[in-house]
């Protein structure tokens, strides 16, 4: 039995697979709420109150942090983890712990083409690198390493790297951002669950429309970014329409910035939990002409492929897959 794991800021999925036939298929999996634990450790003994204590053989968790020498200290939660606490606590030395994006990666590769989205018909199909972008609670980023003959997952911090505005307008959100955060400011910063309401406060400064009636009455514990996402595709408010647009233009520079940075021949794949959830906003030419956007590399960007990912359950996968691959 493989134990699997996506661990991230606002969720944690745990899940339980096993080898049928040479094929992993998914036995159990349960969502805990992250900041309702004050550990990981937590959460699986709370995943086996639900499942019994099942014979774990392997075990891998996709993290939402750096993973260095088997340690990390997650970047969106308090959590310290451990690949020696988890090989203790599961009686098993088969372990490993990933970057979440590093297993968003590996889980890429184990989808069907109809659990994609293509943003890029005319993109070539090549053997080579791939780029792997991925808004959520955070923004990851990693690439697959093409060897010439297998993919190997590679993780990063990239989502912390310095945003760099391509508008004259963004060029003012930099500057109100810089006011707001103290100096560095990220692309995790606009591109995640909170930056899409941070851009929506910035275009609320700037006077660029009255925001509706319905946001500025909404209640405690209301998710405003998703507020936003609903006023721009449901209600065509034209302020939640610019934040949204806006989000998507920054999403395509930066996943361009990425597929250069990587030279990611192969093409580039967008997961997290945002991107599904605006797919016509994301389908427009909106992202595709920032994404394209880079001077004489223009026709390289063209030429890729740009895929969705529509399958929540990526991470999960990609994290089982290693352990199965790897031990």
């Amino acid at each position: 039995m493989i134990l699997a794991g996506d661990i991230g800021g606002t969720k944690t999925n745990l899940a339980l697979f096993e080898l049928v036939d040479e094929k992993l298929q998914m036995q159990v999996q349960h969502q805990f709420a992250s900041q309702e634990f004050s550990s990981l450790i937590e959460v699986i003994d709370e995943f086996e109150k639900l499942t019994g204590k099942p014979l774990i053989n392997a075990a891998c968790f996709g993290v939402a942090g750096p993973v260095i020498e088997g340690r990390c200290r997650t970047t969106n939660l308090p959590w310290e983890i451990t690949t020696l606490q988890l090989q203790n606590h599961l009686n098993s030395n088969n372990v490993r712990l990933l970057n979440d994006l590093e297993a968003t990666a590996y889980g890429m590769l184990y989808l069907g083409e109809n659990e994609f989205i293509d943003l890029n018909p005319a993109g070539e199909t090549l053997n080579g690198n791939r780029a792997v972008i991925a808004a959520g609670t955070g923004l990851g980023e990693a690439m697959l390493f093409w060897d010439g003959s297998c993919y190997h997952p590679i993780a990063s911090e990239g989502g912390h790297t310095d945003f760099a505005p391509s508008s004259p307008n963004q060029d003012d959100l930099l500057k109100w951002l810089r006011y707001r955060y103290g100096g560095h400011v990220s692309f995790e910063r606009i591109l995640s669950g909170p930056g899409l309401y941070t851009l929506y406060e910035f275009l609320v400064e700037s006077g660029f429309a009255p925001q509706p009636s319905w946001m500025m009455t909404l209640s405690e514990g209301v998710d405003r970014s998703a507020r936003v996402s609903q006023g721009a595709l449901i209600e065509k408010d034209p302020l939640c329409i610019e934040t949204l647009r806006l989000f998507v233009e920054i999403y395509g520079a930066e996943a361009g910035n990425l597929a250069l940075k990587t030279m990611s021949l192969g093409g580039v794949y967008i997961g997290g939990g945002i991107a599904p959830k605006i797919l016509s906003a994301m389908s427009n030419d909106t992202f595709m002409n920032a994404f394209v956007k880079k001077g004489r590399f223009e026709p390289l960007l063209r030429n890729m492929e740009v895929k969705i990912s529509l399958n929540p359950q990526t991470a999960l996968l990609g994290a089982a897959h290693f352990a199965v691959d790897k031990f």
